[in-house]
């Protein structure tokens, strides 16, 4: 965190960041800073801050108009606020990058080295049990030249005003005052398998399983819906794989470091009924998962890839563990909430809650 009277940083490595950076990295960057923390491979990149976020906002928006307007907004208004959030957006793409942070960004991203790089925002509201921002703001992926990143990076800034968003946070009733957004970017990885885990089961909640999701290739074809990923049940007591199933896996996206872009195309027939993941790597990733829960002492979503060789080809030499990347963690939110909900309203006595239920008070 930046102390009041220093200027803000305006880009800062995301090997440097930690938990308490969440104001001025956002909740992504700072949980991967806390990942590396932990020993676990996080893929090498940078962060730029809600610092350079308020910079830009304050050379064209000075008096805060356009972002008053939003605040002012009814949460059933569809329309004023697609219109709203519509000028927003055009205002943030429409003007240039402050050149000290056009400045910072282009030598962060010499000293990066990468041929491309995953361009993704890192907002600064944290997830909690009551509200989740997850999905509600934009990833670039396969970004090529500093050009094409500062342009992304402002395509990032003006997702914080995505229709979806803004009515989200008019519907929660968040305050539109103090909200900025980071940017994380990150080396591109060529992934044989990504997808996501979660640490308690997303369907019943139980807190002794890890809940394993993927796909061959990047997981961005799972995100956007197109294929039903494989999965597996691993027990974390035992280490088990207690439920498997394999996916209609129908399309597959990749990232080739010598061509343009990420790949989207047919999934290939004899991986279609394949399993992505050996038994001996989905129980690693359980592993793994436990560990970041440990870390972050809550149960958590986890975005992951492993690193290897086209998906036609077997894995790459060396341990498992070796070759997982993680990309995300987040608290899960959905049992979480209810965990926080009571099954009943107290009452005074033990009996009141059946006669309640019988509509006979004692």
């Amino acid at each position: 965190m930046e102390s009041s009277g220093a200027p803000p940083h305006l880009v800062r490595q995301i090997a440097d960041l930690g938990a308490a950076d969440v104001a001025s990295a956002g909740g992504k960057a700072a949980s991967l800073g806390e990942l590396i923390r932990a020993g676990l491979r996080v893929p090498a990149g940078y962060v730029v801050t809600a610092g350079a976020f308020g910079l830009a906002m304050g050379a064209l928006d000075p008096d805060g108009f356009l972002r008053d307007e939003i605040s002012g907004l009814p949460a059933d208004d569809l329309g004023a606020i697609g219109r709203a959030a519509a000028r927003v957006r055009a205002s943030i793409t429409a003007a240039p990058l402050p050149p000290e942070v056009a400045a910072e960004i282009t030598l962060a991203h010499d000293g990066l080295g990468a041929l491309a790089v995953a361009v993704r925002s890192s907002a600064t509201l944290e997830d909690s049990p009551e509200a989740s921002f997850a999905g509600l703001q934009d990833t670039y992926l396969a970004v090529r030249g500093i050009d094409a990143v500062l342009d992304r990076v402002r395509s990032c800034w003006a997702s914080l005003y995505n229709d979806e968003s803004v009515a989200y946070r008019r519907r929660m009733g968040l305050p539109e005052q103090g909200l900025a957004m980071a940017v994380v970017i990150q080396r591109m990885l060529s992934t044989r398998a990504a997808g996501v885990m979660f640490t308690r089961s997303p369907v019943t909640g139980d807190r002794s399983v890890v809940a394993i999701e993927g796909t061959w290739g990047l997981g961005s074809a799972l995100v956007a819906g197109e294929v039903t990923p494989d999965s597996f049940t691993v027990s974390k007591v035992t280490g088990e794989i207690t439920g498997r199933r394999v996916g209609t896996k129908l399309r597959l996206h990749s990232f080739v470091p010598s061509e343009p872009g990420i790949s989207a195309g047919a999934m290939p027939a004899g991986l279609r009924g394949r399993p992505c993941l050996t038994d001996d790597e989905a129980r690693t990733l359980a592993q793994v998962a436990r560990q970041v829960e440990e870390h972050f002492g809550s149960p958590q979503d986890i975005e992951w890839a492993l690193l290897g060789d086209d998906p036609a080809h077997p894995p790459l030499h060396g341990e498992t563990a070796d070759r997982i990347m993680l990309l995300q963690s987040r608290p899960e939110t959905v049992w979480a909430a209810r965990d926080r909900s009571p099954v009943a309203s107290p009452k005074p006595r033990a009996s009141d809650h059946i006669l309640s239920r019988l509509g006979k008070p004692l």
